[in-house]
């Protein structure tokens, strides 16, 4: 079998014939139906049935008309790719991510693709999971940066990186005394946390679940610049993640700490619509990731016994 009589099944397909199909491809009708001959000898099976003038594919011709497209396609985007790659990449990439990322990520990883590729525009949205989600569903984004897991059949979950959550207060909590807070530490304290139904609040319920509290919850927020100041005004403590409070710890604005006997970790991860492949867009900001990966800091770094 040639690559060359795949592309008479799909003429004969498309035109019905054979002498339309040697007309599109500027053969003769004797050498279009020559070549259907010899396939189906050495197939053993009849590729199309004869009616008339007229053609009409046999189930074993189908399975290699759908071969033809595959192969098709497969040769296009091969193509494509390699053009590609003597092209700086242009075009505009729409990014969407939760607040956290938005705040502390996404300016780090645009500011290097826009040094490295200036051609690329990227339009940033920030939002809840769901909203992120709708917006990969319907088309609506192209890439994700998402707290794992995302369950939805369409969508591909590249897991990226895990972050530590910590237990927050005001420098002067008393719990900012307390070397290592235990759970029954945590017990009765006033919670400001991330709104239900988050992936990162799951994690955190979990946490309560195993070590048996029921937090008393004041507030309730997506967004982690309000938890921040309202920890701060003394109006509760937080659970978030690392990345979103270090500098207020090195500023001494904040006390942190993890909790003794447990690890509270989220994991991060790109997300995207199911594709045969990646636009160069998407893949180059995927890259320009991991070159800025290690300016990076998701927890901090453990204290000696």
């Amino acid at each position: 079998m040639h690559l060359r009589q795949l592309e008479i099944i799909s003429a004969i397909a498309e035109t019905g014939s054979f002498t339309a199909a040697g007309r599109k491809l500027h053969v003769s009708q004797s050498a279009i139906s020559r070549q259907v001959l010899l396939l189906e000898d050495e197939l053993g099976e009849e590729i199309f049935h004869r009616i008339g003038r007229r053609v009409r594919i046999t189930p074993a011709g189908d399975a290699l008309l759908q071969l033809s497209h595959r192969i098709s396609q497969d040769v296009h985007d091969t193509l494509a790719e390699i053009g590609e790659r003597h092209q700086s990449p242009r075009g505009t990439l729409r990014l969407v991510g939760g607040m956290t990322v938005c705040l502390y990520v996404f300016p780090v990883l645009l500011a290097e693709l826009r040094r490295l590729h200036p051609k690329i525009e990227v339009r940033v949205t920030g939002g809840s999971a769901d909203k992120c989600v709708a917006e990969l569903r319907a088309g609506l984004a192209d890439l994700g940066m998402l707290t794992l897991p995302i369950a939805s059949p369409d969508l591909t979950s590249v897991p990226l990186l895990q972050e530590e959550l910590l237990i927050v207060a005001e420098p002067r909590h008393p719990l900012a005394s307390v070397r290592r807070p235990t759970a029954a530490d945590l017990a009765r304290q006033p919670f400001i946390l991330f709104e239900r139904g988050s992936n990162t609040r799951r994690v955190i319920d979990a946490f309560f679940l195993q070590a048996q509290i029921e937090p008393r919850i004041v507030m309730e927020t997506e967004n982690v610049e309000i938890i921040k100041a309202m920890v701060r005004a003394g109006l509760g403590i937080g659970i978030v993640p690392y990345q979103a409070v270090a500098a207020d710890i090195a500023a001494h604005q904040l006390f942190h700490s993890r909790v003794a006997g447990a690890e509270l970790i989220r994991e991060t991860g790109w997300i995207y619509p199911k594709m045969s492949r990646l636009p160069r867009a998407v893949s180059e900001v995927m890259a320009v990731f991991e070159t800025i990966r290690p300016k990076l800091r998701f927890a901090p770094h453990r204290r000696r016994s």
